[in-house]
């Protein structure tokens, strides 16, 4: 395919109108209920739980999730592209998939209890790993749900519905850490519960989003049609066994190989916690470009305008926020968190660093999977995956949560230069120089900035974050790699970025 040719890149400009308009709508309602949640509640249930407890969870959690491929089995990321692409599908076949998701429920608890047995964890804690991996099904239904939602390019709807469970959460969790004396009512196990509550309720709010576009709502079983969705669906399936298996392995080799088992994992989680909130963005440019790639794709149109000025958007900020925490990491954790402390600050480092790695893999992953090149991607996955396992196998027991958050650093810094290498050989993209020149410049000024203002000023440590993250927005805007003028008219008018990073 490479130097293939796109016969209607003329109507990119609208694409990118749509993608901006939404990803700001998006970005908007998640960045006030997510952050919210990650920080007054969550962050919050793990200082007031006895130390330990939540690294059970996380653990557990991260345990369970190696068993995604059996609960999703790559449904998701399918069933997005084919509805992007034929709507009129989603009434035809919608009873079909249901059924083969509650299938694949009930298969994916079987095995997560059988493994359970197998590792000690179902004698240990059987009720907490019953209900997380319960979660865990609620979870890939309502992204299911939302597969078909955005497919039917109901955006907005989508953005909503990405953000319900948490402010249940919020709600439900809120009312025990807030009112003075409900705290001793704050468990674990009530913990569980309340994400049961809320992903159930939001997944009862999906299900109406799309009912208006089914003739009925039914379960159908049809056993020849179900065997064609899985073998079409494989490739999907093995892109997120693989990612699951080099992002979620971490705290689980931590329990198992370092001598402070659930201790090591407390810490850790308690620095993931702040890349899952910076995630937050990355995953909701990638849940609204994968249909709108596919439909660029389906239509005959270049995807490469879009794919390079959302990673410029994308890559900018990460830079910022990247350089903006590296500095001030000590006294951030000291604030957030009662152990928080130098070496939880170190873990943060080297997980924010992976952050721009994380960034560049939901751009050019997602332009990947919308093309349906997935087996090149795979192969990416699975040297990763080998990379992910020695790195933490050589690290952990001799620095562990540290040597755990240096391996994904160096994992994630490997996957998207490999995806971006592979998009390059796959598709008809080309290189704007400028615009990775000035991202390697904007990376340099910000630690610059970063270094100067944390060396030379006695400021507090929340003026040295927060002006080190606008000056990082500032040098953005001033290098062109996006600019407010630029976005306005591409709302208004017909111009559109050029070229890709």
């Amino acid at each position: 395919m490479r130097g293939s040719t796109y016969i209607r890149p003329a109507t990119a400009p609208a694409m990118n109108r749509t993608f901006l308009a939404n990803i700001i709508f998006l970005v908007f309602v998640n960045v006030l209920v997510k952050p919210f949640y990650l920080f007054a509640i969550d962050r919050q249930v793990q200082n007031v739980l006895p130390a330990g407890d939540y690294g059970v969870f996380a653990t557990l959690f991260g345990f369970s999730f190696l068993f995604q491929i059996v609960n999703d089995f790559g449904i998701q990321g399918y069933n997005n592209r084919r509805i992007a692409q034929h709507s009129h599908l989603l009434s035809k076949y919608f009873p079909d998939f249901l059924t083969l998701k509650a299938a694949l429920g009930v298969t994916y608890a079987i095995v997560v209890l059988l493994a359970g047995w197998l590792t000690g964890y179902l004698l240990r804690y059987p009720w907490l790993l019953g209900g997380i991996l319960f979660n865990h099904f609620l979870t890939s239904l309502l992204l299911f749900l939302r597969s078909n939602v955005s497919g039917l390019a109901m955006y907005r709807t989508d953005s909503l519905l990405s953000v319900v469970d948490r402010l249940l959460l919020i709600i439900l969790l809120g009312s025990c850490l807030w009112i003075p004396g409900w705290r001793t009512y704050v468990k674990l196990e009530w913990f569980i519960g309340a994400q049961t509550i809320a992903l159930s309720m939001s997944c009862l709010l999906a299900l109406s989003a799309i009912r208006p576009h089914l003739d009925r709502l039914q379960l159908r079983f049809r056993p020849r049609l179900l065997l064609v969705i899985l073998r079409q669906s494989y490739p999907y399936a093995l892109v997120v066994f693989l990612m699951t298996l080099y992002t979620r392995l971490d705290s689980v080799m931590v329990e198992q190989l370092h001598p402070a088992g659930v201790i090591e994992v407390d810490r850790y989680a308690s620095a993931y916690r702040l890349l899952d909130a910076s995630n937050m963005i990355g995953f909701l440019f990638a849940t609204l470009l994968l249909p709108m790639f596919a439909r660029q794709l389906r239509a005959g149109e270049h995807p490469g305008d879009l794919a390079g000025f959302s990673a410029r958007l994308l890559l900018s900020g990460a830079i910022c926020l990247t350089g903006a925490v590296l500095f001030v990491r000590t006294p951030l954790m000291a604030f957030l968190y009662t152990d928080g402390d130098h070496y939880s600050a170190t873990i943060l480092a080297w997980l924010m660093g992976s952050f721009i790695g994380v960034c560049g893999t939901y751009i050019y992953g997602t332009l990947l999977t919308a093309n349906g090149r997935l087996m090149p991607m795979n192969r990416i996955f699975a040297a990763s995956v080998l990379l992910n396992v020695l790195l933490n196998w050589w690290l952990i027991p001799r620095q562990g949560a540290v040597g755990a958050a240096i391996a994904t650093f160096v994992t994630q810094m490997g996957v998207f230069l490999a995806q971006l290498w592979l998009a390059y050989q796959l598709l008809p993209l080309r290189t704007q120089w400028r615009s990775v020149f000035a991202l390697g410049t904007l990376a340099v000024l910000v630690v610059v900035f970063g270094y100067s203002l944390n060396t030379y000023t006695t400021w507090p440590w929340p003026w040295r974050f927060l002006f080190t993250g606008l000056a990082g927005l500032l040098l953005a805007l001033a290098l062109r790699l996006f600019d407010f003028r630029g976005i306005r008219q591409l709302l208004s008018s017909n111009t559109r970025p050029k070229g890709n990073v």
